[in-house]
């Protein structure tokens, strides 16, 4: 198979929610430009309606939001529906633990699923009431109002409760400090600081320092480094090509899986690098070579914890073993994502084992093909997506549509770089 072509991916998911998120908090006027338009991030700024923040719809042109304040927010006349969206969720959290009034957060079956208590604790901690009605998930009910300052060691890597944190320090205008085990995501702690907030960062611990206000900011959000994942993991395991993919976010928190692409051998390399609002851009450009088999260490994983589908599915197609340990937060995500690679891998005829914490690949070259179960899951339809579309191979997937929510026009683009 041939690739060729040049592309620009959504607009990054976490930047995104993050973007809404602070402009409707903010004081004063702030344009967003370059949103992903996908389910998630609608639930977002449905969310934020809820709240009484008018927020437009949302669309990847310029939209302006009108920020009401740190303590603007009101009361909501329903339950605020996050629908698959666990950032939406969890933030959303942080933010609802400072405010003086109850909510109520719902989400769908996958959502209500997924643990919550991670979250709630520290809220707890900082003086919120948060009730569960069924075990660790959704619905979730938050009382807030004043709250006071926290130091908190996260017993899991986890940029989400780190965030929800500093949301809530940000809104009560109380220092907060989180350890973490592992450096996670910080897009949070980026966007703050242009925002005017003191946020410092010290190896594995951020503090806020109480702010007194959040300063509007415009923003143009760069595309998700984990939808470009699936490109440079298409053009790596292409017989001929490259794949240029423009304006993306290489911020290191997040960049793991391209240095990971490059140890398996691909070429892949940064053009054009610049800062854009705090966030570190490139475009990439991304060419095939002879693949092997890596082991992906503990350490590794928060800074691609997104991408390990579609890395495992680049594994099916390397010479030797490529080994994923430290992972056991796949178990939570949208499916069991461990149980899900390794089934729908087997299912097509590759080599793949499941481990507590992760999964074993074992390279070849036989055809792959099948029918695979995506349950719902977008990165699972996507990656194999990828898988399906080398030659010789002819993967079914039972759930397209599920693209939606981080990447709608995914089958397009697929299609449109294959030469």
């Amino acid at each position: 198979m041939k690739v060729g072509g040049t592309l620009r991916v959504p607009g990054d998911k976490s930047v995104s929610h993050r973007a809404l998120m602070l402009a409707a908090l903010a004081d004063g006027t702030s344009t967003v430009r370059g949103l992903l338009a996908s389910d998630d991030v609608k639930s977002t700024a449905a969310v934020l309606r809820g709240l009484g923040v008018p927020v437009p719809g949302v669309t990847p042109g310029e939209i302006v939001v009108r920020g009401v304040g740190r303590r603007g927010l009101r009361a909501p006349a329903a339950d605020l529906d996050c629908g698959n969206s666990g950032t939406t969720a969890r933030l959303m959290s942080g933010v609802l633990a400072a405010s003086a009034f109850p909510s109520r957060l719902t989400g769908d079956a996958s959502l209500s699923r997924r643990p919550m208590q991670r979250v709630a604790r520290p809220l707890q901690a900082m003086g919120a009431h948060i009730a569960f009605e069924g075990g660790d998930g959704l619905p979730m009910t938050i009382r807030g109002g004043a709250l006071q300052g926290l130091t908190w060691f996260s017993e899991t890597a986890s940029a989400q409760v780190k965030s929800a944190i500093l949301l809530a320090g940000l809104v009560a205008d109380v220092p907060v400090e989180v350890h973490e085990p592992a450096a996670t995501r910080d897009h949070t702690e980026r966007m703050l600081r242009a925002r005017g907030v003191d946020v410092r960062t010290d190896e594995l611990c951020v503090t806020l320092v109480p702010a007194g206000r959040l300063d509007a900011a415009d923003t143009e959000v760069p595309g998700d480094p984990s939808s470009a994942t699936f490109f440079a993991a298409l053009a790596a395991l292409a017989q001929q090509g490259s794949i240029e993919i423009e304006y993306v976010c290489v911020n290191p928190s997040r960049a793991g899986a391209f240095h990971v692409l490059s140890r398996m051998g691909a070429r892949l390399g940064y053009e054009d690098a610049r800062d854009a609002g705090g966030e570190p851009v490139a475009r990439l450009v991304v060419s095939p070579r002879q693949l092997a088999g890596v082991t992906i260490e503990p350490g590794e994983v928060p800074s691609l914890i997104d991408e390990l589908p579609v890395l495992a599915c680049v594994a099916a197609r390397a010479t030797g073993e490529t080994r994923v340990t430290g992972a056991a937060e796949l178990r939570v995500k949208e499916s069991d994502r461990i149980a899900t690679i390794v089934s729908n891998l087997r299912a097509v005829g590759a080599d793949a084992e499941e481990l507590p914490d992760g999964f074993v690949v074992r390279g070849g070259e036989q055809p792959l093909r099948g029918r695979i179960e995506t349950k719902g899951d977008h990165r699972i339809a996507m990656a194999f997506g990828v898988l399906g579309a080398l030659d010789g191979n002819a993967i079914e997937v039972d759930d397209r549509a599920c693209v939606a929510v981080s990447y709608p026009d995914f089958w397009s683009d697929l299609d449109r770089v294959r030469r």
